[in-house]
């Protein structure tokens, strides 16, 4: 080498004069990634079940009329069916410009909205604290501390039940409402990047005005989760704002303002008629069964909240801290002495022990949830779902704390470990462990049977009376119609509906002749039989296929066609 040869050294800094710092993706990044591609390919190896027919369906009458859709399961007039939300019509826009069926557009809403809810998620834990740890925490406790039996409804987000549900509308107003949540706690502790602010020193109006259309698109999507993300909304900006002045109260009054007007707007259907209807509640009464079997792992959270209404409580004995539970982020866990005790409970007490954000939702979706119970108004309990996600949320807080940890958080580290093990290997392993690499033998996902078969013989808008549980609930996502929908809706009145229902079962009797049979073809235009082996094909109907698979055999009767162009 020569003596000459002059070595040029990189001068410090350098690289941040030129841009050119290096990004690192942060832990949730990375195991919100691993995630997302998991629960995608769980998702798609699992055929489409239960309620994934209905939605199919509502594509498919979206996809021949985006202005005037029929019934989702019915040849009747759709007008008023709440299906026909901003997130249907997007979804019969792409069927229309891509020509995929209804079963394919379900399909690539799965891991969309399973975007949607880990982005939300990742942005309301990070509202809560800046702990990196933290969201990957909540996303495990959200996903696996239900309980040890299965809790398979839309809108729970157990790992089992996110296989069937992720193309759910649920699914993706849940993970609006997380996204409503973070950016209301930003607004209410007034934290965060603020482009524009007006004379009085706040945020700029069209902040609170753009907050308020995603709170009406969530009622708009799935009203029910709306309820759950009104609670949310009230419990952050009661929690964390202060300085309630006539300009704070107008803000927040536009912010609920938008919200109703652009529900109002919506020209398919009348969100605010569906609060006095009661025919879904029927249906809705088995989710108050079995409560302790299906979430009481949840349970674990509650220490964390109770830590959190302390620390709290104590904090504004100390001086007060702003409402932000944030004194443990970086130190010990330590908190400040009390002054005192106060000598009787008062409103003001108890409202410093509830006040935390996350404290009070809970409490709030618990008033709901009994509510339900009570009045027997028990569509209220879809919500369940969501009051767990405080407790669990609380817990992913308390458990990102940095170390070295007090002895009664490490012991509800190891209790919350212990529950999350017992969660997924009792419910949860099923969902991502094919059959053919377990070990063990985990309970799968449902595996329902496909009518492909019978879809092809079967056109578009034609009527069909089946008797099958799968067929009923699956056969309108291919385009078909029934004489009888297999669920209730606003557009049809639920005396129509139960009609249709006792008709079909008069049809199929034992004992009906072939004169009520030729009457109920006639009244619904009848042109396909879709029955099980225990049902005797009629003689004036013809087979034309059947599944090897269920024994089920479809059969024509009637010249009838489509009563209605599509």
């Amino acid at each position: 080498m020569s003596a000459g040869l002059t070595v040029r050294r990189p001068t410090r800094g350098a690289t941040a004069l030129r841009g050119g710092r290096i990004w690192r993706p942060t832990p949730y990044q990375v195991f919100g990634f691993l995630f997302w591609l998991v629960m995608s390919l769980a998702y798609w190896r699992v055929p489409l079940c239960c309620d994934a027919g209905q939605h199919a369906a509502v594509v498919e009458r979206l996809k021949a009329s985006l202005l005037d859709p029929r019934h989702p399961m019915a040849d009747l007039p759709g007008a008023g069916s709440p299906y026909y939300s901003p997130y249907a019509l997007a979804q019969g826009v792409l069927a229309r410009l891509t020509g995929l069926a209804g079963w394919e557009v379900l399909r690539l809403a799965g891991p969309l909205n399973l975007v949607v809810l880990l982005t939300g998620l990742g942005r309301l834990v990070r509202a809560l604290t800046p702990r990196p740890w933290a969201p990957v925490l909540a996303l495990a406790a959200m996903t696996l501390l239900w309980g040890t039996e299965r809790a398979w409804w839309s809108g729970y987000l157990g790992l089992m039940s996110m296989t069937g549900n992720l193309g759910y509308p649920s699914t993706f107003a849940i993970g609006l409402a997380f996204w409503a949540w973070a950016l209301t706690g930003a607004r209410a502790r007034n934290t965060g990047r603020v482009r524009y602010v007006g004379p009085s020193g706040l945020p700029n109006l069209a902040g609170y005005a753009g907050l308020g259309a995603l709170y009406g698109l969530i009622l708009l999507v799935h009203p029910i989760t709306s309820v759950a993300a009104v609670l949310g909304a009230v419990a952050f900006v009661a929690g964390w704002q202060r300085g309630w002045s006539p300009e704070v109260l107008g803000r927040w009054a536009l912010t609920g303002t938008v919200a109703l007007l652009v529900a109002a707007a919506w020209p398919y259907f009348d969100v605010f008629a569906l609060a006095g209807d009661p025919s879904v509640d029927a249906m809705h009464r088995r989710l108050y069964d079995g409560l302790g079997g299906h979430f009481w792992l949840a349970a674990l959270g509650l220490p964390a909240l109770w830590l959190r209404a302390r620390r709290t409580a104590r904090a504004d004995r100390a001086g007060g801290d702003r409402g932000q539970v944030r004194p443990r982020e970086t130190g010990s866990g330590r908190l400040p002495p009390g002054r005192g005790r106060v000598s009787r409970i008062g409103p003001a007490r108890i409202w410093a022990w509830v006040r935390d954000p996350l404290v009070l939702l809970f409490l709030l979706d618990c008033l709901v949830v009994a509510y339900g119970w009570a009045s027997g108004h028990y569509t209220y309990g879809r919500i369940l779902g969501l009051t767990l996600v405080p407790a669990q949320f609380a817990l992913a807080v308390e458990l990102a704390a940095p170390r070295p940890w007090p002895a009664r958080r490490r012991v509800l580290g190891w209790l919350a470990a212990a529950g999350a093990c017992a969660g997924f290997l009792t419910v949860q392993a099923g969902a991502v462990v094919p059959r053919s690499l377990d070990p063990v033998g985990f309970e799968q996902p449902p595996r329902w049977p496909t009518y492909g078969w019978a879809a092809r013989h079967i056109k578009p808008g034609e009527t069909v009376i089946a008797d099958g549980y799968y067929s009923v609930h699956a056969l309108a996502g291919y385009g078909a119609d029934l004489a009888a929908p297999a669920w209730p809706d606003a557009s049809l009145d639920e005396r129509e509906r139960l009609r249709r229902v006792a008709d079909v079962r008069a049809y199929l009797a034992q004992d009906s002749t072939r004169a009520r049979r030729a009457a109920v073809v006639r009244r619904y235009h009848v042109r396909w039989l879709l029955l099980t082996r225990w049902h005797t094909v009629p003689e004036e109907a013809v087979v034309v296929a059947w599944s090897r698979r269920t024994g089920e055999v479809l059969a024509r009767v009637g010249p009838y066609e489509r009563a209605t162009t599509r």
